[in-house]
């Protein structure tokens, strides 16, 4: 008998996210009432209790375990793999969903083959009529590789007053959210697992986007992003993983004529952004930037195998939905801190 596969399955990877888990999931059962729709819990070797809990308090939830904490990335690959459906949901443990939040992503996907991967509105779940820093109206980065979002640029985070209502095409979806076509996103590669955890969908995004698909923010759909639940956004591991990942992400991704210059001038201002660090008192986040380059140097083999691997395959492109400023001049200099400010080619909102 052919085996039967869901049309979408919502995924969770947990890690000692049992408070969340019990204080989110029953929204998710309550809203995500959708034919075809599998909601799923991969646990990354919790020791918190959560794979109890789970099978007690949700025994209708599919449960995947894993021997240990694999990341977010290894974690996602491996919980992908083991499901079937044709569309793939990334769910943080710390989001609340809404009535009615998943019905228009999954609409983008089924109405446009062009469309690979899509986000809602992300929210704060602390500030209820703001933005959320990981994601809010959907992401970009500029021409040196630092990421922003409409409604988030840098740590200035504007409130929702409907200013970015309007649908449009983004540069990454973030992982605390993102619907994702699972044959696209195995032919892509999946998440970077040499990753570990952070800027992994970013890199993702942009193989996507290589590959010729659009990615989509979806405005008709809200979910509310607790955020910093594993880490806060200045812990010095955390700084350590920005700040390699994201050069992986440039060398993997950046085509050929711009690579050189760019990882030029990050060296220069990365080493600014350490001594900020270390002239304001903060040793361990400076520290954490100098090792962020020691981590990229020794993945560098891997990163240019796959660059190889990748050019046998796609192009490396350039995309409109890169910022061709910067955006830290924009910020800093120039006091530009919304999305708006930046009139950015193809549309504010």
């Amino acid at each position: 008998m052919t085996e039967i596969h869901p049309h979408t399955a919502v995924i969770i990877l947990n890690w000692n996210g049992k408070k969340y888990l019990g204080q989110f999931l029953p929204l998710l059962v309550k809203y995500t009432i959708r034919p075809g729709t599998e909601l799923v819990v991969a646990d990354n070797g919790s020791s918190d209790g959560s794979v109890q809990f789970l099978k007690k308090a949700f025994p209708g939830i599919r449960l995947i375990t894993f021997p240990k904490n694999y990341g977010f990335a290894a974690g996602y690959n491996r919980a992908i793999e083991a499901t079937g459906a044709e569309y793939i949901v990334l769910l943080n443990s710390d989001v609340e969903v809404t009535p009615g939040w998943l019905d228009p992503l999954i609409g983008l996907l089924e109405h446009d083959p062009a469309v690979a991967a899509c986000m809602p509105r992300i929210r704060s779940w602390h500030r209820r009529d703001h933005f959320e820093y990981a994601g809010a109206a959907g992401g970009f980065i500029d021409r040196w590789g630092y990421p922003f979002c409409r409604g988030r640029i840098l740590n200035h985070i504007e409130p929702d007053a409907g200013q970015y209502d309007e649908e449009r095409d983004i540069f990454w979806a973030t992982g605390a959210c993102m619907v994702v076509r699972r044959s696209i996103y195995l032919e892509a590669g999946g998440l970077d697992e040499r990753f570990f955890a952070h800027m992994e969908e970013i890199d993702l995004c942009w193989r996507i986007k290589n590959m010729g698909y659009r990615i989509i923010y979806q405005p008709l759909s809200t979910v509310y992003h607790v955020g910093g639940g594993t880490l806060p956004n200045e812990h010095p591991h955390k700084l350590y993983l920005n700040f390699r990942n994201n050069l992986l992400t440039l060398c993997k991704n950046l085509p050929q004529g711009k690579r050189g210059i760019t990882m030029m001038i990050r060296t220069c201002l990365d080493t600014l952004a350490a001594l900020k660090y270390l002239f304001t008192w903060q040793p361990a986040n400076a520290w954490a930037v100098f090792r962020a380059y020691g981590g990229f140097m020794r993945r560098l083999k891997h990163c240019r195998n796959e660059r190889k691997r990748w050019l046998a395959r796609y192009p490396l492109n350039d995309h409109a939905e890169i910022y061709r400023g910067s955006i830290l001049v924009q910020f800093f200099l120039r006091k530009k801190k919304t999305f708006i400010d930046l009139k950015f080619p193809g549309g504010n909102g």
